[in-house]
């Protein structure tokens, strides 16, 4: 079981654009039916797969609650498991990860195509949730925490559905 730090923002400009270290293009599934607020997902990038399921922190007995916080528990499955799995699944949202080189964390931004089209989030995991870390000029607002931004909450409500005034919302 892992402890998942994340921070997540918009993305201003794609001046990020030079400091991507490898690109991948995810296709990910929901599977419908949460538990005590836990999240199954299915993902694969062509070449593996993975079943995670995250919850939040809440969930474990005498744990508070964290809005950058969740367990996290992944494992590898077979490609055409995962690619079987994803065929199942109703809820889907397709992006293409680009790992950046960058300090402070593990920085990543997620460019999203089908139904998400046009929304670009960047994350940073981070060790404690108290780290500090530099903040790249290209970043929008801060959004940990909105969790109309999960990926699972987009899977379902996408981006390209959102009223423009809730978009524009998040950049006040």
């Amino acid at each position: 079981m892992d402890l998942e730090i994340e921070r997540r923002f918009l993305v201003r400009t794609t001046a990020w654009k030079d400091q991507v270290r490898t690109s991948t293009c995810l296709n990910q599934g929901y599977i419908t039916g949460s538990i005590n607020g836990v999240t199954t997902r299915v993902r694969h990038d062509g070449q593996g797969a993975w079943l995670t399921l995250k919850a939040p922190m809440g969930v474990k007995p005498s744990t508070p609650t964290s809005p950058i916080q969740c367990w996290e528990f992944e494992y590898s499955i077979p490609l055409e498991d995962g690619q079987c799995l994803l065929e199942h699944c109703s809820h889907q949202v397709s992006k293409e990860r680009h790992m950046l080189d960058l300090i402070g964390g593990d920085w990543i931004v997620d460019c999203f195509g089908g139904a998400n089209q046009g929304l670009v989030l960047a994350e940073v995991e981070l060790e404690q949730p108290d780290a500090r870390f530099p903040l790249p000029p290209w970043l929008g607002p801060e959004v940990s925490g909105d969790r109309r931004l999960s990926n699972a909450a987009l899977a379902q409500h996408p981006w390209n559905q959102w009223p423009q005034a809730e978009k524009q919302a998040l950049w006040q």
